[in-house]
C-alpha cells in the first residue's frame, strides 16, 4: 500500500522558537519547473515586530559575550551545517535547478563562509581599534562595538544559502543581533539553517528568519524605531529609496542595496558596516 506523503509547512523562526505567522497565512513554495515542494509561512507586520523584540532581549548576552566565545559559537553552526549537508544540496537542487555538483558547492561554500567569518570574531577588534595620538597625559583609544539590532533584507536570487549565510555572518560575528527576511522564493534553505541554529550554542534571539514577502515586511522594519541599522542587500527590486527614507527617520545606519553586490564575497568591511567606534579617554598615571 502506498502511504501519502506528509508536505512539510516550514516556520518562522522568533526567539529561537519555530511559530506559525500571527496572521495564520501560508504560500506555496514552488521547484523551478513549478511543482509543489512545501508550504511555508507568510510573515506579517506582527511577526516582524516580534522578531525585533526577540533580537532587542538577546543583544545584551550576545554582545556581551567574549568574542573567543561568539568565534566557537559561529564554528559549531558550521560544524553542524556539515552534518547536515545532504538536505541542503537536496533543497537547493529542488528549489534553484542546479545539480549535485552545484548544490554541493554552495552548501560547501556556505560552511567555509561561517568558518571564515568566526575566525574574525577575536581579531576584527585589533585591525579595526586603534590608539590615537593626543596632547596631554592621557590614553586614547578607539574600539568598535556592535551597532545593535540588524534587520537584514537576504539576497532573493540564486545562490539562497550562500547569500543568507553572506548577510548574517559578519553582522553576529560583531555582536548584533538580526532579523532577517528571506529569500521569498526559495526560502527552504533559511529553515533548515534555522533548525541547524535551534540546535547549537546560538543564544534564542540572535539570529531571527522570517519568510514571506520582502515588499510587504521591510517597510515595517525600516521604521522600526527599535531597529539599529538595515541591511538592503537583497532589496534592489524594492523600492529602497524609500526604505532609506523611512530609516532616516529614527536615524539608522542603512546599507543599500549597492553595497551589498559584493556581498557574496567576505569581507572585513561586511563586519565594520555594523560596528560603532566608540573612543575612551584615561588619565596615565603619574609617577
Amino acid at each position: 500500500m502506498k502511504r501519502l506523503a506528509i508536505p512539510k509547512t516550514y516556520k518562522l523562526y522568533i526567539g529561537g522558537k519555530f511559530p506559525r505567522s500571527e496572521s495564520g497565512r501560508v504560500y506555496e513554495v514552488l521547484s523551478h519547473t513549478g511543482d509543489f515542494l512545501a508550504n511555508a509561512a507568510k510573515g506579517s507586520r506582527k511577526d516582524a515586530r516580534d522578531a525585533v523584540v526577540a533580537a532587542r532581549g538577546a543583544l545584551g548576552v550576545w554582545a556581551g559575550a567574549t568574542a573567543y566565545n561568539r568565534g566557537q559559537v559561529l564554528y559549531r553552526i558550521a560544524e553542524l551545517l556539515e552534518g547536515r549537508r545532504a538536505q541542503f544540496i537536496a533543497e537547493i537542487m529542488s528549489c534553484e535547478g542546479v545539480n549535485a555538483a552545484g548544490a554541493g558547492a554552495q552548501v560547501d561554500e556556505a560552511i567555509d563562509r561561517w568558518v571564515w567569518y568566526a575566525g574574525w570574531a577575536d581579531k576584527y577588534v585589533q585591525v579595526a581599534g586603534n590608539a590615537n595620538p593626543v596632547s596631554g597625559p592621557f590614553f586614547n583609544l578607539s574600539v568598535p562595538e556592535p551597532t545593535g539590532v540588524v534587520a537584514i533584507i537576504a539576497p532573493q536570487g540564486d545562490e539562497s544559502l550562500l547569500g543568507l549565510v553572506s548577510a548574517i555572518a559578519p553582522a553576529v560575528v560583531a555582536g548584533n543581533t538580526v532579523v532577517v527576511v528571506a529569500n521569498e522564493n526559495a526560502p527552504l534553505s533559511a529553515i533548515s539553517l534555522a533548525e541547524v541554529l535551534a540546535t547549537s550554542d546560538v543564544p534564542g534571539g540572535v539570529i531571527n528568519i522570517v519568510t514571506g514577502s520582502p515588499a510587504e515586511i521591510a517597510p515595517w522594519l525600516a521604521s522600526h524605531a527599535d531597529v539599529n541599522a538595515l541591511d538592503l542587500v537583497g532589496a534592489g527590486d524594492l523600492d529602497w529609496v524609500e526604505l532609506q527614507i523611512s530609516a532616516a527617520d529614527t536615524l539608522k545606519r542603512v546599507l543599500p542595496p549597492e553595497s551589498g553586490a559584493d556581498a557574496a564575497a567576505p569581507a572585513l568591511s561586511r563586519i565594520l558596516a555594523f560596528t560603532e567606534l566608540k573612543t575612551i579617554w584615561h588619565t596615565k598615571a603619574i609617577l
